[in-house]
């Protein structure tokens, strides 16, 4: 009798539909819930905004987003909110459901064409031997649990076969999420590391047998009535599948050849794609597959490049940001939990839940065995690949629509999904933590490192703007056959919900094939600048690498990575660039907190470059440059740093030098001011040593530094007498325009009246007094600088008193360059 009422009600709603789709207003009367556009938009927000706030409750437990967007949906359904029968009557009637559920499938449509184009088949291919059965045995023992479990929840009345209903709950049971899983590796740290890059390609095989899959439990589902009717779905899918690849790809293919190298594709022909996903969407449900399989096979064929990737940039914000949650929504709204009635159907789910993350894991234990894995490590991969997502909610829905699940036995499965995703994170914390190496190294600083040893540098990149100029910087770095430098490039990326972040495959670069997304276009430009001038460069080893990671901990990456690479100095670009008039603009505030964290948790020096492109660098051959370089010396172990590296530099032919000493004209005020300032010197870490101790060791080493060059005209060294600040900006401005790089140091804990009165201007303290004068706006000269910070973790008074000498020895080989290479 309800069901006719229903009925009746649908039909009734039908009939004066055209009318009811928007309001009147409510001056008129209206009661905007009670139209559907305004009713669809109400619901839309609600699901959004719920969701957004599991997403930031759940963030500090580091959960994989998909949580959130399932916890939505059952606070807002039956379970929780939905208890009430006002907000239900209200907000989510039976009649807006229709409405919801056709745009939640249209998200989904789209979100599974946008999965088609980013995954990657030769990715799949070229996995290996051990990802393919780790994930085969990954995928057989939950598979078979999921089976057994299926004899005790089928009922003897449901008109569907035995078989059906094992491959439903199978597939749901056995599946891993690939988007989750990345977000969750990356989450762990773990996404550079080997387990890492296992589980990654696991799960990308398994997710292609889980469509395989599900296509073959949907065709079955979907022919009961009829045993030829599945032999038929599977043919038309098969010919589907062969058109796809046959026709569509050709035409594709030709449509990217049509369109000239660097220019955008035309409206026409994004459009017309577009109408293909919905199109194949149509065609996969009139077979009987689901329409997503349809879509997911049309996104498959879009060959990787330029085209994939324009529509990805169109297309997955929107359909990840706003439609996907839907679908997840109403997941979360079909989901009664009070349908679980009576404890043994409780104790029946945990252990479900039990009995299929065991699964999973004993059966990836016994293969990583045999490849020889740890069994900590084969329980750690096996965790990981119990995540579920999108395809267990998929195979999940079409269960339940096709009767195959009752409410029940759909509630049970989705607390399975959401249980066995979010132990996860927690458990491989505590479960696997790689051995932290405790790296010893000495050296750590420029000063520090010997002449004729090598020089280990990590710079970091955020995009391919700033390559140009660290490749110049790089070069006049001065790399020899005695002291060759060692380059780690590290790209970095921020950790986002959107999967195309996470696709960065390396090896995919290797094997010429194009870029999948944005990201990885990015990526491959920086490598490829920096392996282009490994080639023309002498004496140079390039090393490629990716962080990703939230902003707030991607210090932490760069910090574990220079210490287990033995780095002596980190670069990395300034938050804010260059505009076309001359002025300074932020171009990621983001930027700015990973630079001061960066500085306060170092394990070695740090150099900050404001990057004004170093437009005077004339190239004297292909791989020489010519620079003009300046040294603002003020005394200090961050200038002594920056002094050392510009040393370094000026062995270079190309190079002339101009050191610039401020010197304070009255001797008595400094020894009055320190004095003054020495209580609160005392308080900052780094001032460990008193100012006379500070001046002995820069009077040091400048001499050394004057004795090593003093008959080259490359170099020049000049003192300046200054009495206050103004004085010494006045003196900075002068000599502004005639060079191409000012190197100075962040005199961090310093106190000096040569800077009094700076620091209370400063936009950046994080470059210090100096530093952030030049990098200022204001600034006439548009001229790169490069701000110095000398690590100063474990300093002995030995050490400080031999640095002196250690570049003299460095610069003895000099005076052939000079004498060559005469100015």
């Amino acid at each position: 009798m309800a069901t006719s009422e229903e009925n009746s009600t649908e039909a009734s709603i039908i009939c004066y539909a055209p009318s009811m789709i928007t309001t009147n207003g409510v001056w008129q009367g209206d009661n905007p819930l009670d139209f559907s556009l305004p009713l669809f938009v109400l619901q839309l927000t609600l699901v959004v905004v719920v969701t957004r706030f599991f997403v930031f409750i759940l963030k500090p437990f580091r959960q994989p987003r998909v949580i959130s967007e399932i916890l939505g949906g059952i606070v807002l359904g039956p379970s929780v909110l939905g208890r009430s029968e006002k907000f239900a009557h209200t907000i989510f009637p039976q009649r807006s459901v229709m409405v919801l559920e056709t745009m939640a499938n249209v998200g989904l449509l789209y979100f599974l064409f946008l999965v088609g184009v980013e995954m990657d088949i030769m990715v799949v291919r070229k996995t290996g031997k051990r990802a393919l059965t780790i994930a085969i045995g990954g995928m057989v023992l939950p598979f078979l649990i999921g089976a057994a479990f299926s004899f005790s929840m089928h009922r003897s009345e449901d008109h569907l076969g035995q078989g059906t209903y094992i491959l439903f709950l199978g597939v749901a049971l056995s599946v891993t999420a690939f988007p989750v899983l990345a977000r969750i590796l990356a989450e762990l740290k773990l996404i550079n590391t080997e387990i890492g890059r296992i589980s990654m390609s696991a799960a990308l095989v398994n997710d292609m047998f889980a469509w395989i899959l599900l296509a073959l439990a949907i065709a079955l589902a979907e022919s009961d009535k009829n045993s030829f009717a599945s032999l038929w779905v599977m043919i038309s899918s098969a010919v589907f599948i062969a058109v796809c690849v046959f026709i569509v790809r050709p035409g594709i293919t030709w449509i990217i050849r049509k369109t000239p190298e660097g220019e955008n594709y035309s409206e026409f022909y994004i459009c017309l794609i577009l109408t293909g996903v919905m199109i194949s969407g149509f065609i996969t449900d009139a077979i009987g597959t689901h329409s997503v399989f349809g879509a997911f096979v049309f996104g498959l064929v879009i060959p990787n490049g330029p085209l994939g990737l324009t529509l990805i940039e169109k297309l997955e914000d929107f359909v990840s940001g706003l439609l996907l949650p839907l679908f997840f929504a109403i997941s979360g709204l079909k989901t009664n939990v009070a349908a679980i009635q009576g404890p043994a159907t409780w104790a029946t789910l945990f252990f479900v839940i039990f009995l299929a993350c065991a699964g999973k894991v004993i059966g990836t234990v016994i293969v990583a065995f045999f490849h020889g894995m740890p069994v900590r490590e084969g329980i750690t991969l096996g965790l990981l690949l119990n995540t579920k997502g999108l395809v267990e909610m998929i195979v999940l829905n079409v269960g339940k629509d096709q009767k195959v699940l009752d409410d029940e036995t759909f509630a049970t499965m989705v607390l399975v999904a959401l249980v066995m995703t979010g132990v996860i994170t927690p458990i491989v914390t505590v479960l696997y933590r790689p051995v932290k190496k405790s790296v010893s190294y000495k050296r750590r600083t420029i000063q520090q490192t010997k002449p004729d040893s090598e020089l280990r540098v990590l710079v970091c990149v955020h995009t391919p703007r700033n390559v140009p100029t660290i490749i110049n910087l790089l070069e006049a770095s001065h790399p020899t056959k005695r002291s060759p430098i060692c380059i780690y490039v590290l790209h970095l990326v921020e950790l986002t919900g959107r999967a195309s972040a996470m696709l960065i495959v390396h090896n995919t670069r290797k094997s010429g094939r194009p870029a999948l997304n944005r990201t990885q276009a990015q990526s491959d430009h920086i490598i490829n600048a920096f392996e282009n001038y490994e080639q023309h460069a002498a004496f140079v080893a390039v090393q490629p690498l990716t962080a990703i990671s939230p902003y707030s901990t991607m210090h932490e990456d760069v910090c574990s990575l220079a210490e287990d690479k033995r780095v002596s100095f980190i670069i990395i670009p300034f938050h804010k660039q260059q505009t076309v008039d001359g002025g300074m603009e932020a171009t990621n505030p983001a930027y700015r907190l990973v630079n001061q964290n960066l500085l306060e948790n170092s394990p070695c020096s740090v150099g900050i470059l404001v990057d004004r492109g170093l437009n005077g660098a004339t190239r004297l051959n292909s791989n020489t440059v010519s620079l003009q370089v300046a040294v603002l010396f003020f005394g200090g172990q961050d200038d002594r740093e920056a002094l050392a590296y510009a040393w370094r530099m000026a062995q270079h032919p190309g190079i002339s030098l101009t050191v610039l000493r401020f010197i304070h004209d009255g001797d008595e005020i400094d020894t009055a001011s320190t004095r003054a300032t020495n209580e609160t010197d005392l308080k900052v870490p780094k001032m460990n040593m008193d100012h006379k101790k500070q001046k002995q060791l820069d009077d040091e080493y400048i001499n050394a530094f004057r004795t090593s060059n003093a008959d080259f005209e490359s170099v020049v060294y000049i003192e300046k007498l200054v009495s206050n600040g103004e004085e010494t900006v006045a003196a900075v401005r002068s000599m502004d325009s005639s060079h191409d790089l000012f190197i100075v140091g962040r005199g961090e804990g310093m106190s000096s009246p040569l800077t009094a009165g700076l620091t209370d201007w400063s936009e950046c303290p994080e470059l210090g007094a100096i530093g952030d004068l030049l990098a200022s706006s204001d600034f006439a000269a548009t001229v790169s600088v490069l701000v110095v910070q000398q690590y100063c973790g474990s300093w002995t008074q030995e050490d400080d008193m031999d640095l002196p000498e250690s570049p003299v020895i460095s610069h003895e080989t000099k005076s052939t360059y000079v004498l060559e290479n005469p100015r």
